[in-house]
């Protein structure tokens, strides 16, 4: 339930921030899971984490002061935007935690049938809030009522996001995922471009180095100090360690 709150705050986000803005200022998620990470999980993070999530911050900082100078001749409110945003990532970084304390904590019970567990429980749900929200529009006109292909493929680009995700970390490793997101957050903004006219700012550009930077940092910081230390000298590398 709480997935599917979360989802629709992404939603009110989203159509209130432009995509570029959006994308990154999402990544809050990073630093409210760790957050949780330390509440729920009773895990400690090191300086070069907490260092990250410092970046991080200051980066989505930075993206939303451009957001603030947004023209609401629209409708739009960068303000409402981004505290359904703030919100959403509180949600999602709780939800997260709590899911991998229940199946790290339980009976073991596989991923899938965890899914399908969750969503005995969100579709209800979903359900309910479509019928208080857009009852009258469902009893009208039906259930896909402006379905058109455009929501199809965004139906279908969450679930291939999803599972591609999980595919991602099983099959590569952190790495190759930071790197997707970054890409993400780069194509977004050239999106963002050509599509909305969106002029990106020197604080903006400025603001989206800063997340990504932080997103490899706190997710990837032992490698880059395991293969830094390759490099000086200071560890040795997987053959020499096999022959001490």
């Amino acid at each position: 339930m709480i997935y599917i709150v979360q989802n629709n705050l992404f939603y009110v986000a989203a159509s209130h921030l432009d995509a570029a803005t959006f994308m990154i200022t999402s990544q809050l998620k990073i630093f409210t899971a760790a957050i949780f990470t330390v509440i729920i999980l009773r895990r400690s993070l090191n300086r070069t984490q907490w260092f990250a999530l410092a970046v991080l911050f200051v980066g989505v900082s930075l993206v939303q002061l451009q957001g603030t100078k947004a023209k609401e001749s629209s409708g739009e409110s960068p303000f409402v935007g981004f505290v359904a945003v703030v919100v959403a990532c509180c949600l999602s970084g709780f939800a997260g935690i709590y899911f991998e304390k229940i199946l790290k904590g339980s009976a073991p019970v596989s991923l899938w049938m965890r899914n399908v567990q969750m969503a005995v429980f969100s579709i209800p749900a979903s359900f309910s809030a479509i019928y208080m929200q857009d009852s009258k529009t469902v009893n009208e006109y039906g259930l896909l009522y402006g379905f058109d292909s455009i929501v199809w493929l965004t139906v279908l680009w969450y679930g291939v996001g999803g599972l591609s995700v999980a595919v991602c970390i099983k099959y590569a490793d952190n790495i190759a995922k930071n790197f997707a997101t970054s890409v993400a957050i780069i194509l977004s903004t050239i999106g963002s471009i050509f599509l909305f006219d969106f002029i990106p700012s020197f604080t903006f550009l400025l603001g989206a180095s800063l997340v990504i930077f932080s997103i490899f940092l706190y997710s990837s910081h032992q490698s880059m100090v395991a293969a830094l230390g390759r490099l000086r000298g200071e560890i040795p590398s997987t053959k020499e360690a096999f022959c001490l």
